[in-house]
């Protein structure tokens, strides 16, 4: 039998294998420069996240609150922890009540006792800041100069005591406060946050503790009343005032005339 020969393909010759190129040594100086390029990248990263966290905990937070009453405040919140310390203390009395429900007495009280210039000036009475000063220089007694917009920025995110960080961040939270709010809003929430008493937080509670009967009611003799104790609401009372309450309570409502209502119309 004839054996048939197989079919030979045709010898396509192999592309010559190319040496890749050999890398430059690696230099001590090349590692510094990657080493300070990757601690620039993460530092930019870090500041962006810092700055983000700062938004989130400042401006998102008093931007909400224009429009949505807090549940509570940095205050009430130190006091239920002083309540676990101390089970004797009363439970905290609190309930938000809206700008049409509060007596117009009770506005007016507040700015009469606490912040005369409160719808002039932008969350800090420099001029009041400048006679407290003086004061302290010369007296023993200490006087302070806080804008009710600077005692909500306080009460509302920050803690009682005396510090430059502390007084920083309020400054902060106030101004923050008075660009993206309006003056009745500032108003409002200080009158809702308030304390008034041991555990008495908010005009409503203080109105239904001491008289009674609901923030709306409120006389002038009986606002005039819980804004004389707001300096010091644990060492003043309400419930059983001293002479010096009652004179300063008095001063409020000749305050209040001389400011007269038609005040916090222009709000």
């Amino acid at each position: 039998m004839r054996r048939i020969p197989p079919t030979l393909e045709p010898h396509t010759p192999r592309a010559p294998r190319r040496t890749p190129p050999r890398r430059a040594p690696r230099t001590r100086a090349h590692d510094s420069d990657e080493a300070r390029s990757l601690w620039q990248r993460y530092r930019r990263r870090g500041l962006l996240g810092l700055l983000l966290l700062g938004l989130s905990l400042t401006i998102v937070p008093v931007l909400m609150l224009r429009v949505i009453p807090p549940w509570t405040s940095s205050f009430m919140v130190g006091y239920q922890l002083d309540r676990l310390a101390n089970p004797d203390l009363p439970a905290l009395r609190h309930a938000w009540v809206p700008w049409n429900d509060i007596a117009p007495s009770a506005k007016l009280a507040v700015i009469a006792a606490e912040d005369q210039h409160f719808a002039d000036h932008f969350g800090l009475d420099l001029a009041a800041i400048q006679r407290a000063r003086e004061h302290n220089r010369r007296g023993r007694t200490l006087r302070g100069a806080s804008t009710i917009s600077q005692q909500v920025a306080k009460n509302l995110f920050l803690w009682s005591g005396r510090s430059w960080l502390r007084k920083g961040l309020e400054v902060g939270y106030t101004l923050l406060i008075e660009v993206l709010w309006p003056k009745k809003r500032v108003l409002e929430m200080y009158l809702n946050i308030a304390e008034f008493g041991e555990g008495v937080y908010g005009v409503e509670a203080a109105s239904q503790r001491y008289f009674g009967h609901s923030a709306a009611q409120l006389t002038d003799a009986q606002a005039a009343l819980l804004a004389a104790v707001l300096p010091s609401p644990k060492r003043l009372l309400v419930a059983s005032p001293s002479a010096y309450v009652q004179s300063r309570a008095q001063w409020i409502q000749r305050q209040m005339r001389q400011l007269g209502i038609g005040l916090i119309d222009r709000l």
